[in-house]
C-alpha cells in the first residue's frame, strides 16, 4: 500500500532529524569544556529518553544490531541519568564555590584600593 511505505518513509526521517538535533546539541558544546559536553550529553539523552519512551519507541544503536528496548531503556533512567544529574550537581557546587571565592577577593581589592 503507498500509504504505508509513504508512512514508514516518514518515521524514518523523523528519527534521523531526531538523532541530528541530538548530535547537534552535543557538537554545541564548546570544544575546550569538558562538563559543558557532559552537560549536553545529559540533555540530549534526557531529550531522546522523554521523546521516544514516551511514545513506546525503541532506541536504535547503529553499531549493534539491537535497539534499547524498554529494559535498557529503564536501565539508562534509573541508573545512568541519576549519577549524570549527580555529577552535574556537585559540579555546580563546585563553581559556585569558585565564584563565591572570587568575588571575595575582587571585594577585598576594592576595599584595600578604597583605603590608599
Amino acid at each position: 500500500m503507498p500509504g504505508g511505505v509513504f508512512l514508514q518513509a516518514s518515521r524514518r526521517c523523523a528519527i534521523k532529524r531526531q538523532l541530528l538535533m541530538a548530535f547537534h546539541s552535543l557538537i554545541s558544546a564548546s570544544p575546550g569544556d569538558p562538563i559543558a559536553l557532559v552537560e549536553s550529553c545529559y540533555r540530549a539523552v534526557e531529550w531522546i529518553l522523554a521523546s521516544r519512551s514516551a511514545r513506546g519507541l525503541l532506541i536504535p544503536r547503529p553499531w549493534i544490531d539491537h535497539p534499547y528496548g524498554e529494559e535498557e531503556i529503564t536501565r539508562l533512567e534509573e541508573d545512568v541519568m541519576p549519577v549524570l544529574a549527580s555529577f552535574l550537581a556537585r559540579i555546580d557546587e563546585i563553581d559556585q564555590a569558585l565564584e563565591a571565592e572570587q568575588e571575595a577577593l575582587i571585594e577585598a581589592i576594592q576595599a584595600s584600593s578604597q583605603l590608599c
